[in-house]
C-alpha cells in the first residue's frame, strides 16, 4: 500500500500535478488497491476537516482581507515610516516593520507580502531602489506572517500535534522579533553599501498623528492576543472577533471599506480557504495511510537508532524541514510531518511547543526559496521582475535566516520563556 502511494506521488510530482491533488489521487489509488471500500476516502478527508480549531483559518484569512481593503495596511505603512523611514534604506526597513505589524493581523505569509508589497515595492522602486532588492525584502519580510501570532501554520501544527495553540502563539513572539530585527540589520547594511538613503525625518507631531491614525489597527492584535491569554475567548473565537473588528473599523471608522468591496473580499477569502482546506483534507487521508502502515513508528525507530542526542536530532530535522519547505506547501508539510516528528522530538527531550516553532520557522523559509516560494511569486508579480533575478537578491537574507533558525533551535528559552510565564 505504501509503495503504491510513494510511486504514485513521484509520478504525479513529475507531471507537476498540484500537491493537494497529488496526495488525494495517490492515497485514493492506495485505498482502492488495498480492496478497502472507497467510502473510507471520503470519511477520512471529511474527518480531517471536522476539527473546531480549523474554523480559525477562514476567519483569520477573512479578517486579513477586510483590513487590507479597509485601509489598514496603508496606515500601518505610514506609521512605520515615521519611526524608521529616515534610516538608510528607510523604506525597505519600513517593509519589515509593517510586515511585523500586519503579521499580527493576517496570520498569512502571502497575504502579508501582497498587502504591504502592493504599497511599498512600487514606492521603493520609485525612490531608486533596485526592483529585485525591493521585491526580495518584501518577500522575506512576508514570512513574519506565519511566525508572529496569530499564525495559520501554528494553528495547523497545534491541531495535528495536539499542542496548545495559545502556547504556540505566545511562543512565536520572541522568535518573530528576532527574525524581524535581523532582517532590518541586513537591510540597513545593504542599503548603506548601495547608497539607499532614508526619507526626511518625521517630527514628533507627525509621528503622533500617524500613531493616532493607525491606533485602531495596532489595537487589533492586542485585543486578539489579550483576549486569548486573558481567557476571554479561544483562538478560534478570537478569529471571529477579528473579523467583526476589521469590518467595523474598515466600514464605519475609516470608511474605506465599501459594501461593493465585500464581494471581492469574500470571494478571495473563500478561494484561499478552499485551497487550504483541500490540502488539509487530502493530507489527512495521506497521513492516515502512513499511520495505518506504521510509517511514523518506523521513522521514529530509525531516528532514535541513529542518535538520541537532541543536538544531532535538531541538525537532521532542520536539514529535513528546509528541503521539505523548498518543495512542498507549508500546510500540507505540517499536517503530514507534525504527527510523525513531534513524538520523536519529545522522546529526545524537546518540548513540543518549542519544536512547533522550529518546524514553522524552517518551513517559513520555504516561502522564499524556489521552486515553491509562494511569497516570491507574489513579490515577482508586484515588482515586475523574474524569479531568477529576485532570488539572487535573497542570498544575504537566507544566510541570516539560517543563523536565526539555529539560534531558535538551540536556545529553547527564546520560545519557552513567555509560555512559562503564561503557564504560571
Amino acid at each position: 500500500m505504501i509503495t503504491i502511494v510513494i510511486v504514485s506521488l513521484l509520478i504525479l510530482f513529475t507531471l507537476s500535478v498540484p500537491i493537494a491533488f497529488s496526495l488525494g489521487i495517490a492515497s485514493t489509488l492506495a485505498v482502492n488497491t488495498a480492496d478497502m471500500p472507497m467510502l473510507v476516502v471520503i470519511q477520512r478527508m471529511f474527518g480531517s476537516l471536522d476539527l473546531f480549531p480549523l474554523m480559525a483559518i477562514p476567519f483569520f484569512i477573512l479578517a486579513g482581507n477586510l483590513m487590507e481593503a479597509g485601509g489598514i495596511s496603508k496606515r500601518l505603512v505610514n506609521f512605520a515610516n515615521t519611526l524608521v523611514g529616515s534610516l538608510s534604506g528607510g523604506l525597505a526597513i519600513v517593509a519589515v516593520v509593517t510586515s511585523m505589524f500586519f503579521a499580527a493581523i493576517s496570520g498569512s505569509g502571502p497575504a502579508t507580502t501582497a498587502a504591504i508589497g502592493s504599497i511599498l515595492i512600487p514606492a521603493m522602486i520609485a525612490r531608486g531602489y533596485d526592483r529585485n532588492f525591493a521585491g526580495g525584502v518584501q518577500a522575506v519580510s512576508g514570512e513574519l506572517g506565519v511566525i508572529i501570532p496569530p499564525s495559520i501554520p501554528l494553528i495547523l501544527y497545534g491541531v495535528t500535534a495536539e499542542v496548545s495553540i495559545s502556547k504556540l502563539f505566545i511562543a512565536g513572539v520572541i522568535p518573530g522579533f528576532l527574525i524581524a530585527g535581523s532582517l532590518m540589520l541586513v537591510v540597513f547594511l545593504i542599503s548603506k553599501k548601495k547608497g539607499y538613503k532614508g526619507e526626511a525625518k518625521a517630527t514628533t507631531a507627525e509621528r503622533l498623528e500617524a500613531f493616532r491614525k493607525a491606533f485602531l489597527a495596532l489595537l487589533m492584535p492586542v485585543i486578539i492576543l489579550g483576549g486569548i491569554y486573558g481567557g476571554i475567548f479561544t483562538p478560534t473565537e478570537a478569529a471571529a472577533v477579528a473579523v467583526v473588528y476589521a469590518f467595523v473599523i474598515g466600514c464605519f471608522v475609516y470608511r474605506e471599506l465599501k459594501i461593493k468591496d465585500l464581494y471581492k473580499v469574500f470571494y478571495n477569502s473563500a478561494i484561499t480557504t478552499a485551497i487550504i482546506m483541500i490540502i488539509i483534507s487530502t493530507a489527512g487521508l495521506f497521513g492516515w495511510i502512513l499511520t495505518r502502515e506504521r510509517v511514523p513508528q518506523e521513522i521514529a525507530s530509525a531516528f532514535t537508532s541513529f542518535t538520541d542526542s537532541p543536538i544531532m536530532f535538531l541538525i537532521l530535522i532542520n536539514l529535513l524541514l528546509w528541503v521539505v519547505g523548498m518543495f512542498f506547501e507549508t500546510a500540507s508539510s505540517i499536517i503530514i510531518l507534525a504527527p510523525i516528528l513531534t513524538p520523536i522530538a519529545v522522546a529526545v527531550g524537546i518540548d513540543p511547543v518549542h519544536f512547533g516553532i522550529i518546524m514553522v520557522v524552517n518551513l517559513a523559509m520555504g516561502m522564499v526559496t524556489p521552486p515553491l516560494g509562494v511569497n516570491l511569486f507574489v513579490a515577482v508579480q508586484i515588482a515586475n521582475t523574474t524569479l531568477e533575478k529576485i532570488t539572487k537578491s535573497l542570498l544575504p537574507f537566507l544566510f541570516i535566516l539560517i543563523v536565526d533558525i539555529l539560534i531558535i533551535s538551540y536556545t529553547p528559552s527564546l520560545s519557552m520563556w513567555l509560555p512559562s510565564l503564561i503557564g504560571k
